[in-house]
């Protein structure tokens, strides 16, 4: 019976891998350079062979693995195929048919990085004991992932969880990553509440800290919590868009929980104090009970997630 269980998570400039037992303990990680040159000819040949110098070292065979998981930066439908990686340089591939190839014959699950992060913190992070979950990553963009019943919803093309192009605003004149405008990346993410801050400076003349310093999404809800008036009116525009988005998802999939993670959520809880108002002001009436919690796994739940695909 197979004993183990490897978790990937493919990164712009590095791979993450753990290796777990099949209890999700995880007994090591690591990380190998992304090589993104000659459009990513060498990543999966790398992950392969990361992979079979592990098991060579830790003495595991093909029979005590049972199996690969893998989380990608692009869509990935429910075969397994991944439909474009911008960042890694990669078209249309096979990914789980690919990899397995590459490691003589051993079981791949291949998933959106998002939407595999969020399998990772209904595992073993911040939405424990839930089936039905949102989670949604504030970094430099927006990112989810909707988890039903346990399982990753991945959509026709693996689309399913993209929240941060959910459209919020009509009179936006800067366009979003995808070229859209008025997109809740544009205000939700660290980028985005920069935005915020740099146009509320700009359009008053109210004393506030955040005229010192860097501006960041960080120094805004560190002014947050010294009080600063002005950083306050920003986390009110960044929780009426986030609240918003999010009252939208949950008329949709109805989950428990939103998980929030991602750079942004470093904060603390000191943002739900500014999602929550709009979220019940909005929220269609089945879904007010639904709960919010920060992520716990951090740049792990990839590796996680990876790892209960295969599991799965």
């Amino acid at each position: 019976m197979a004993k183990y269980v490897f978790g990937v998570d493919i990164g712009g400039t590095t791979v993450k891998m753990g290796l777990f037992d099949v209890e999700g303990n995880v007994s090591d990680k690591w990380e190998i350079p992304t090589r993104t040159e000659n459009g990513g000819v060498h990543i999966l040949p790398d992950i392969a062979a990361a992979i079979q110098a592990k098991m060579s070292e830790k003495g595991i065979g093909k029979a005590d693995v049972a199996g690969v998981g893998v989380g990608a930066p692009g869509p990935v439908d429910g075969d397994g195929i991944i439909h474009k990686a911008v960042n890694l340089g990669w078209g249309e591939m096979d990914l789980k048919k690919e990899l397995t190839a590459l490691l003589d014959g051993i079981h791949v699950e291949g998933g959106n990085d998002a939407n595999v992060a969020a399998l990772g913190e209904m595992w073993k992070g911040g939405g424990q004991g839930h089936k039905d979950l949102v989670a949604v990553t504030l970094g430099t963009g927006v990112g989810g992932g909707i988890i039903i019943n346990g399982r990753i919803m991945t959509g026709a093309t693996g689309s399913g969880g993209e929240i941060g192009h959910i459209h919020v605003e009509d009179h936006e004149t800067e366009a979003c990553g995808c070229g859209n405008y008025g997109c809740l990346e544009e205000y939700a993410s660290a980028t985005g509440i920069t935005r915020l801050a740099r146009r509320k400076l700009q359009a008053s003349d109210k004393d506030s800290i955040l005229r010192q310093g860097e501006l960041s999404a960080k120094a805004v809800f560190d002014a947050v919590k010294a009080g600063d008036a002005l950083a306050v009116e920003i986390a009110e525009q960044f929780g009426e868009y986030l609240g918003k988005g999010l009252a939208v998802i949950a008329g949709v999939v109805n989950p428990e929980i939103f998980v929030i993670g991602g750079g942004v959520s470093k904060a603390g809880e000191v943002l739900f104090d500014y999602i929550r108002p709009s979220f019940d002001r909005t929220v269609f009436h089945g879904c007010r009970d639904t709960k919010f919690a920060l992520a716990t796994l951090g740049n792990d739940a990839g590796i996680y997630g990876a790892a209960k695909m295969v599991l799965e």
